[in-house]
């Protein structure tokens, strides 16, 4: 067996409680409704929703089973594995994916160098399309106030090797996933608060 391990993070101007409950806790009610033409829908088929518990995502072409190892609304830590339907093949036994949601470490101040967005405050594709825009002199800044950190394990069969070009358009699709979400809460900023 193979174990490729791989971390991305993530910085968001939604905070990590919202993004949490919005794309974890109520991600069977909201992905449905953001991608119709992708998610049929989304069941429970064990359990409570807590550790040890089954979802079943229904794609249009297909379904994913999760087993869902630990879930933390006070840390914002999110742990499951794919277990069944799409992602997992011959070649492929399962994946895990430990998520993390923390606030910027100073507390939603600029935490690099401020990036400038050329324009009028329009969402710009380079930046990874809508943004809290912060108006400072005249000039925009973008603040970040979460931070999220997935680690994917994946655990082949025998000898086989994921390519860097499938590992790469996986994290397109989660990051999709992602800002999809992301974009949401921003339009509708009383939504999970």
């Amino acid at each position: 067996m193979g174990v490729f391990t791989y971390t991305d993070e993530h910085t968001s101007p939604v905070a990590s409680a919202r993004i949490f409950k919005a794309s974890i806790l109520d991600s069977h009610i909201l992905m449905p409704k953001l991608l119709p033409d992708a998610i049929t829908s989304i069941q429970l088929i064990k359990g409570d929703s807590g550790a040890g518990s089954i979802k079943q995502i229904n794609f249009a072409g297909g379904f994913a089973k999760h087993q869902i190892d630990e879930v933390d609304e006070k840390t914002f830590t999110y742990k499951y594995t794919l277990i069944e339907g799409n992602g997992v093949s011959d070649k492929i036994e399962k994946v895990s994916y430990d998520i993390k949601f923390d606030g910027s470490p100073d507390g939603g101040s600029m935490s690099q160098p401020p990036i400038l967005i050329p324009g009028n405050g329009r969402p710009c594709a380079s930046c990874g399309g809508i943004t809290l825009l912060i108006y400072l002199a005249a000039e925009i800044f973008i603040r970040t106030v979460s931070i999220s950190k997935m680690t994917t394990t994946i655990y082949t069969h025998g000898d086989f090797e994921i390519k860097e070009e499938e590992l790469k358009a996986g994290k397109e699709k989660v990051l999709g996933l992602y800002k999809v979400v992301e974009a949401y809460l921003l339009k509708n900023p009383d939504a999970y608060v």
